[in-house]
């Protein structure tokens, strides 16, 4: 496996685990019990990540001759809660699977 697949797989799950702790903890804390600084802190991670995640998707576009489509439900995956999990799964790992994409 490439070494820019690897770094981009890492990125996935760290983006996709960060939207997470956003949705799933940092949220209910600023809504139920008015602690708005975990937001600030995991929105703030969350937010660099996805952008170097939607960076690194053209980035592979580019250099790794994803197609439009690949490289498109990339980042439709970034905005779903568990999508660069099940991204990964479905179109990141060798086998026929990925043959097309």
């Amino acid at each position: 496996m490439s070494t820019s697949l690897k770094a981009f797989r890492l990125i996935g799950y760290l983006e996709g685990i960060s939207f997470l702790l956003l949705l799933g903890i940092a949220m209910p804390f600023k809504y139920m019990l008015d602690m708005p600084l975990m937001v600030t802190i995991v929105g703030g991670a969350h937010g660099a990540l996805f952008v170097l995640y939607i960076g690194v998707v053209f980035y592979m576009k580019l250099n790794a001759n994803w197609s439009y489509m690949k490289a498109f439900l990339a980042c439709v995956a970034s905005v779903v809660p568990f999508g660069p999990f099940i991204f990964d799964a479905k179109f990141l790992k060798e086998g026929p699977v990925t043959k097309g994409f």
